[in-house]
């Protein structure tokens, strides 16, 4: 069997400093803002991408400061930007856009997410940036799309959640539609934005040419709903609350031990279903004609959350996990952040990783998203200062100190 190595687990103070991955080949220019655009450069600089971060000279991305700080760091900046150079450049500025097409000219990938018409304001449509660069892909994330009557609406992910019909089918039956407490359209999008970066690149391998990809938030997390939109079109079918249960099977929800902790439970298959209720002595349950659909499952949940819920109450967390692995039904404890970091698999794997940080030193995060045996990728460092790598990459381009200079009086860069 392969060795396959936990992702990203060289140790902080041996993590090298040069790149190296399956993506070491691509320039990728992120000049994104927040969560969605940013996330999807971060999986190519995970992977060993060189991935310049742009930002405005005056006005660094809002994510530097959103969220949870220490010392005046910002903490989700050190993860959203970790593994990318920082520049500052001001791309409607004329010497700010000489530099961005200099850059785009050696670049693979643009990743952006201003509002539609901004970069045509600046003189950098994607026919500008073609004519530079016949290869380059441009990334387009938007709320909504490049075009339409809301395209140019100032979007975030949270209306996506609203207007996909994510808030309206989440959240307890008797309680209001419910958001995400995290960028959950943002990610998704950003997952999405990179497999469709991944797309375009495997046709220019074959076409030689780039194109563009114009990606909305609220797509991605649309489609992560399954057949809701199915079920409305063909049956009329609007799916309601249920706080943690599911209207497709039963049991399926969380349940609180004697020793006041919480554990999950999933039963999508019938057998898992069958062995649940075997367990919790209830097997007259399970032997019924209608037990076999998940469907008419779920709409005889309160019998059977009752009867699981009442058999989990008289036992404590570490008891009822043993009794399902041995019965070999799915459960899980339900973690706070404190115990995912300690939790033995996650460590195991590699899923937490222990990077140094200049400021703050050794710091724990996500580690990069999965295990490759041949070509894996590692964190390098954690997200930088403003501007750190400016003077470098215009070095790169054959500036000067003195122009570099001047170009940081006239505010280019």
């Amino acid at each position: 069997m392969t060795n396959i190595p936990p992702a990203g687990a060289t140790p902080a103070s041996t993590q090298p400093v040069t790149r190296s991955g399956p993506f070491d080949d691509l320039k990728v220019i992120d000049i994104a803002t927040l969560f969605a655009g940013p996330s999807a450069a971060t999986i190519f600089a995970d992977f060993g991408a060189d991935v310049l971060k742009i930002e405005h000279p005056t006005r660094p991305d809002g994510a530097r400061t959103h969220g949870k700080s220490k010392n005046g760091t910002g903490l989700w900046w050190l993860m959203l930007a970790r593994n990318k150079r920082t520049v500052t450049l001001n791309l409607s500025h004329p010497d700010g856009k000489d530099i961005f097409l200099a850059l785009v000219r050696e670049a693979d990938i643009v990743i952006e997410n201003f509002r539609p018409g901004t970069l045509e304001k600046w003189g950098l449509d994607y026919e500008t940036l073609k004519a530079v660069n016949p290869r380059l892909i441009l990334v387009r994330v938007t709320g909504f799309g490049q075009t339409g009557p809301m395209a140019r609406r100032p979007a975030y992910g949270t209306l996506a959640e609203a207007m996909s019909g994510f808030a309206f089918s989440t959240g307890q039956p008797d309680g209001p539609p419910t958001l995400p407490p995290l960028a959950l359209a943002d990610n998704i999008a950003g997952l999405a934005a990179a497999i469709a970066t991944l797309t375009a690149l495997h046709s220019r391998s074959r076409t030689g040419a780039g194109q563009v990809v114009d990606l909305a938030i609220i797509e991605p997390i649309l489609t992560m709903l399954g057949p809701q939109l199915l079920a409305y079109d063909q049956l009329g079918h609007i799916t309601q609350r249920a706080g943690n249960r599911s209207e497709n099977n039963a049991p399926r929800n969380t349940y609180l031990t004697r020793d006041k902790r919480w554990v999950a439970i999933s039963s999508s298959s019938t057998s898992i279903a069958e062995r649940v209720m075997r367990l919790v002595g209830r097997g007259d349950i399970a032997a019924q004609p209608w037990f076999g659909s998940g469907l008419e499952r779920a709409q005889r949940a309160d019998e059977i959350d009752g009867a699981v819920a009442a058999w989990i109450a008289e036992r404590t967390m570490d008891e009822v996990i043993d009794e399902f692995e041995r019965a070999e039904a799915a459960i899980a404890p339900v973690y706070d952040m404190s115990q995912v970091i300690a939790d033995e698999q996650l460590n195991h794997i590699g899923a937490i990783a222990t990077v140094d940080d200049p400021d703050l030193g050794p710091v724990k995060m996500q580690n990069i998203l999965f295990r490759m045996s041949d070509t894996p990728g590692t964190i390098r460092h954690t997200g930088r200062a403003h501007g750190a790598d400016t003077q470098e990459v215009l070095g790169e381009l054959g500036y000067s100190a003195e122009q570099i200079a001047g170009l940081r009086e006239t505010g280019a860069v």
